[in-house]
């Protein structure tokens, strides 16, 4: 008889008490107070819940989205202010240190799309932030930075910001754009689609982007993409309920993990390599898969 491979391992542990579908997670910096890193998780229902991963409980919960749900969460590079962008068309600039919770700015959006924004840290005090919108806005940056982004009929492009022009577009995929993430030490992305084909592009010195490679899936629907920090494993959110992870270099399959019993909506990557995947069955769980060295 042939040897039959292990089954893939559960999660670490779970978190519950979001009490909504999960549509987006961060990783933020260790607190100050309680030591190890915490999670930002946004919810459907408008809430921001920030958990402790220590105690695995959630240490405070952000109301600043009317009931309208939470897509997009970003700590800045101080560590203590948190953005985060909402389908009630606001944007919001949190301020976390020392207990607080309190909303310092906001911008209004007039995009409702499933499109996130983008922050480029320029040091400490200083960053960048790309919103989702329908017209042009002025910039003015140098040197010039480039921003990476998928569209609805596929494809993904490369915008030079300071310029206003398209530098490169490509046809990526048959259905629209729903996840992507760049790996600027191999000049290589990865984007995912509502349909079943994961797409690897490359950036050259010329600022062309190029498709490389393929990857097919079993089912059609990937929510998010993201790939570790220490660049050698990708993980992929399904529609299908499953958790994908894949060699980022050379894009082997390495395991699908079965979990959850609804969408996997959003994935994302700790420093120390651990894995956080959340659900529309109101369900974190989280990952210890092939420990960064």
């Amino acid at each position: 008889m042939a040897a039959l491979s292990p089954p893939p391992p559960g999660p670490t542990f779970v978190l519950r008490g979001t009490q909504s579908p999960v549509n987006t997670l961060h990783f933020g910096p260790p607190s100050q107070a309680l030591g190890s890193p915490l999670l930002f998780s946004g919810s459907q229902s408008g809430l921001v819940h920030i958990w402790s991963l220590q105690t695995r409980r959630t240490v405070a919960t952000l109301n600043g989205h009317e009931g309208q749900g939470v897509t997009w969460l970003k700590t800045l590079p101080q560590g203590h202010q948190l953005l985060s962008q909402g389908r009630d068309l606001r944007l919001c600039l949190w301020d976390l240190a020392e207990g607080r919770n309190t909303i310092l700015d906001e911008i209004q959006l007039d995009s409702v799309g499933f499109c996130k924004s983008s922050v480029l840290a320029r040091g400490q005090l200083c960053w960048m932030l790309a919103v989702p919108g329908k017209g042009n806005s002025e910039t003015n940056s140098s040197p010039r930075p480039l921003l990476l982004a998928g569209y609805e009929d596929g494809s993904v492009t490369l915008w030079d910001i300071s310029e206003r022009k398209v530098c490169s577009r490509i046809a990526c995929h048959e259905e629209p754009v729903m996840g992507l993430d760049f790996d600027s030490q191999k000049a290589k992305g990865v984007s995912g689609s509502a349909g079943k084909v994961l797409a690897v592009w490359s950036l050259d010195d010329q600022q062309s982007l190029q498709v490389c490679k393929t990857q097919e899936l079993t089912n059609p629907g990937i929510a998010e993409v993201t790939i570790r920090p220490d660049h050698k494993l990708l993980a992929t959110a399904g529609w299908d309920h499953r958790i994908r992870v894949f060699h980022w270099r050379t894009m082997k399959p390495l395991a699908v993990l079965a979990f959850h019993s609804a969408s996997v909506c959003c994935v994302a990557f700790a420093t120390d390599g651990l894995l956080a995947a959340g659900s529309k069955d109101q369900r974190i769980s989280i990952w210890s898969l092939y420990p960064c060295p």
